[in-house]
């Protein structure tokens, strides 16, 4: 997670060193050993914690799944604390400490830049005025339950009896784990909200490519989302008939100080770089699949609802499977949910309890605006006024360094972003100023403006989701679901499916937030917040079933509001919604077969497209036209041990950079970004090239200036556009020493398979019959803290990987890689889950990594082959189903007395 830089690779070796000996493979292997199995958790027998009111039982299947049983509520949420605490604390601390802009205080110098700039956004500080102003009461008991309960964890274990982690970290920082407090949970929510902001990255690039190109050409690398072809989530009812809202280009007004804040947009681009992501690579693309069937159309009768969120990989998965039961359910102990949670939080964020089931993907509405702000030595125009700007001090504490201060300036618009990179000057004309001093001059600057710094009462709706009985529970629980803006699937017992848009999504005066706004003019200003009761909703559709992969949520002309133009294109929702009707107009019902089979559906779309055109080219190298003849007869599926889905998206990656990486801005350059440079054609010939013999993939001198398109389903949509115009100015290449230029479609795509041909040859030998997928496609795990980066023994030590995984970009097994970087995978299924509203006994569900956060547990990573292999788990509801798969029983008992809410939080 935290992000490292070279400089930090002594402290890395460090750690790594005493990883090596607690692993036993130095000296000391008899106490290293014991230190390892020492942070591993009790699963069987007794343990006494404070403020329990009477025992709950945990019980444990083979996976280290948790079911707990409680005769309270609060019992059941300080237990959760508890056990989330035996898995997964060290997982919870880094959290915490990211989002409270306090990474600093673990990892030492390299974190203070990512510091400062949380401090700047004051997650933390919105967090603490939520649990202080907003939240219900009843919530804040919970909240305070759970801290009790990771404390109780803490109190009884040493540093080094807590995580195989701290040891390392305790002798080289001294560091101790402080105290849970309930604010920590709550700021979580900060951080999700962060990772699925929406488009703040399509407003920057916008505002580059303009200076590039025509606003025509702008709009075409944007296309508009494909109504005709791909439809959008609601369309039978929850919606009110409005205006096609019209796209901005970049304001008039601001696209004269577009020059002055293009330094600190490419200062602010860097910065959101640098964050650590917990979910995903910074808000960009985030996915996930979610449908639900009608029991009408399913072979049990009642409702069939699937979900697996596209998100990071990482070891521990960001999910930890769960149940909480109350031993008898009534109004005071209303729970009895089980499904997947957040180490971290209490309840359950996606499942089912006993009558309804629901499932999340992402929205993706557009909720941040970058404003720009003139500044004139401590003021900030607003509407022909100068106005003094806000100021706030933050003191960052160093492990191993000094203490830093640094002052955060606020205006009206929000936070001023662009304070906080390293590279920040005054711009406009003035000289570059201490970037610490709260007046820096005149200039221009940059200013953000997101939902989530508006404190709401969003942890309330985790409580809600758990305890709902029906649709207009669900409904007014989902309300309060302010931050993340989140699209809900929901089923109930009772056969009902629906779907809910929740979240605080704004009312733009003017604008419809695709570009930077001008900050001085108050009518790009938020007028408002759509009404909740007013956003999307659909119930019981004729047509059957609800699909939802953040596509669009409705149609422009069918709705009053703005939500967004960034979209995902629809490809994967399209795909799964042409599986299910592909079986009801067969007059076949869908099955739990059927429901994993989709969910792990590897079809490449847009090769159906592109390929047919690619068989067209006339190639006259006989290695080329071997590799073309890959695609012949090939069905698009992207298996691990295809070759021709080897050799496609090797072409879909050439294609790409050959038809766009000369034409966009040096500042949409992806960071460390690979790209394929054949070898002049006279210098190295075919036959003698073999895979693994040469690294011919290299970054740095040889990587183009510009940037490369990332490959997801926008770029399928321009390219598909672009196919109609096989003259278009796109299509054009300079040529280079190693290859002729292209100038029209047809050889710019030759030109794709010929260096697609060189770049497999390279990778993987001359022989295309060895070439296969899962070969390039490969998945690492790597730790998220110490084993991100770093000497090769901490990778080895806590890391696992790789495995060869079939899918791809924007399938509905959405195992996703980044074209700009090269092939491994860089989004994942995070989880899957197939909920049966007729026997909850009979869902299934997977986690990509497992249980436990500790390296060398059996339940590290014990579901991911599981997973890679698209097979499930029994997902136990019942108690006899639990009793059946428990091979341990936990019994956590009464103490004494636990702590009052105030010592908790203070």
């Amino acid at each position: 997670m935290p992000a490292k830089k070279p400089r930090r690779r002594g402290r890395l070796i460090v750690i790594a060193l005493v990883l090596l000996l607690m692993a036993g493979l130095g000296y000391g292997a008899y106490w290293s050993v014991s230190t390892v199995r020492a942070s591993f958790p009790q699963v069987s027998g007794e343990i006494a914690i404070d403020g329990l009111s009477a025992p709950v039982s945990v019980e444990r299947d083979a996976n280290g799944i948790p079911q707990l049983y409680g005769e309270t509520a609060e019992d059941l949420f300080r237990a959760q604390g508890y056990v989330h605490a035996q898995d997964r604390f060290w997982e919870m601390d880094v959290r915490r400490h990211l989002t409270a802009g306090r990474l600093s205080e673990m990892f030492g110098e390299d974190q203070v830049e990512t510091d400062a700039f949380l401090r700047t956004l004051g997650w933390h500080r919105v967090a603490q005025e939520e649990y202080d102003n907003e939240l219900s009461d009843e919530t804040k008991d919970f909240l305070v339950a759970y801290s009790e309960g990771v404390n109780a964890y803490l109190a009884e274990h040493s540093v080094e009896e807590i995580s195989v982690e701290y040891a390392a970290l305790d002798l080289v920082n001294d560091y101790r784990p402080e105290e849970w407090r309930p604010v920590d949970s709550v700021a979580w929510l900060k951080a999700m909200a962060w990772d699925l902001r929406g488009n703040m990255e399509d407003e920057i690039d916008r505002a580059f490519l303009t200076e590039r190109l025509t606003p025509e050409q702008v709009e075409e690398l944007y296309p508009a989302y494909p109504y005709d072809r791909n439809r959008p989530i609601v369309t039978e009812n929850g919606a009110e008939n409005g205006d096609i809202y019209p796209a901005d280009a970049l304001p008039d007004d601001a696209a004269e100080a577009a020059d002055g804040v293009s330094t600190q947009l490419s200062s602010l681009s860097e910065t959101l770089d640098e964050i650590p992501a917990l979910l995903g690579p910074n808000g960009s693309g985030i996915g996930s699949n979610s449908w639900v069937v009608h029991g009408d159309y399913t072979t049990t009768g009642a409702p069939l609802l699937a979900n697996d969120p596209h998100l990071a990989p990482s070891l521990p998965g960001v999910w930890y499977q769960m149940g909480l039961h109350c031993v008898e359910v009534s109004a005071e102990c209303p729970y009895d949910v089980s499904g997947f949670t957040f180490s971290g939080m209490p309840g359950v964020i996606i499942g089912h309890n006993q009558n309804i089931a629901w499932g999340l993907t992402n929205l993706g509405a557009d909720v941040t605006d970058l404003r720009l702000e003139k500044l004139d030595h401590g003021k900030y125009l607003r509407d022909g006024e100068q106005i003094a700007y806000e100021t706030r001090t933050e003191e960052i504490r160093v492990a191993g360094g000094e203490t830093r201060e640094i002052t955060v300036r606020s205006t009206v618009n929000g936070p001023i972003v662009s304070d906080r990179h390293e590279e920040l000057e005054a711009v406009g004309g003035s000289a570059p100023v201490d970037a610490g001093a709260p007046d820096r001059g005149s200039g221009y600057a940059i200013s953000l403006n997101w939902t989530a710094l508006e404190p709401t009462n969003s942890m309330d709706a985790v409580f809600g989701l758990n305890t709902a009985t029906d649709w207009d529970e669900f409904r007014a629980a989902a309300q309060d679901f302010a931050v993340p803006s989140q699209n809900l699937v929901y089923a109930d017992t009772a056969g009902n499916i629906g779907y809910q848009a929740p979240g605080l999504i704004p009312i733009r005066g003017t604008g419809d937030g695709r570009y930077p706004s001008p900050g001085w003019d108050s009518s790009y200003d938020w007028v408002g917040y759509i009404p909740q009761e007013e956003l999307p909703w659909e119930f019981n559709p004729e047509r059957g079933y609800i699909v939802t992969a953040n596509q669009s949520v409705i149609a422009p002309a069918e709705y009053r509001y703005h939500l967004t133009e960034d979209w995902s294109y629809g490809t994967r929702s399209q795909r799964i919604e042409d599986l299910i009707q592909a079986t009801i107009e067969d007059g076949g019902k869908i099955s739990m077969g059927d429901m994993q089979a989709i969910q792990l559906d590897n079809s490449n779309e847009m090769a159906k497209v592109l390929v047919p055109h690619l068989l067209e080219i006339e190639i006259s190298d006989p290695y080329v036209r071997d590799a073309q003849e890959l695609l012949v007869g090939w069905d698009f599926s992207q298996d691990a041990d295809s070759p021709g889905a080897a050799y496609y998206n090797a072409v879909w990656r050439n294609l790409l950079q050959l038809a766009f990486g000369n034409k966009l801005p040096k500042e949409l350059r992806v960071e460390d970004q690979c790209l394929w440079v054949p070898p002049a054609d006279d210098s190295e010939p075919m036959e003698d090239l073999d895979g693994g013999e040469r690294l011919i993939e290299e970054c740095g001198e040889r990587a183009p200036e510009n940037a490369q398109p990332d490959g997801g389903d926008r770029w399928f949509e321009v390219v598909r556009n672009l196919l109609e115009d096989p003259e278009s100015d796109w299509w054009s290449t300079p040529a280079t020493s190693q290859a002729a230029g292209a100038e029209n479609r047809d050889e710019l795509l030759a030109r794709a398979m010929r260096d697609a041909r060189w770049e497999l040859t390279a990778k993987l030998g001359k022989d295309i019959d060895t070439w296969n997928w899962g070969r390039l496609h490969r998945l690492m795990l790597n730790n998220q803290t110490l084993g991100t980066e770093g000497p090769g023994p901490v990778q080895w030590l806590l890391n696992r990987g790789p495995w060869n995984l079939a899918g791809g970009a924007d399938a509905v097994d959405a195992s996703s890689w980044n074209a700009a970087g090269g092939y491994d995978i860089t989004w994942v299924p995070s989880m899957r889950m197939i909920i049966s509203l007729d026997a909850f006994d009979d869902s299934l569900w997977v986690n990509l990594t497992g249980a436990s956060g500790h390296a060398y547990h059996d339940n590290y990573t014990d579901q991911t082959d599981l997973w890679a292999r698209g097979e499930y788990l029994p997902w136990p509801s019942s108690p006899e189903a639990v009793t059946e798969r428990s091979v341990n029983t936990l019994t956590l008992t009464p103490s004494g007395a636990s702590s009052t809410p105030n010592d908790q939080n203070e």
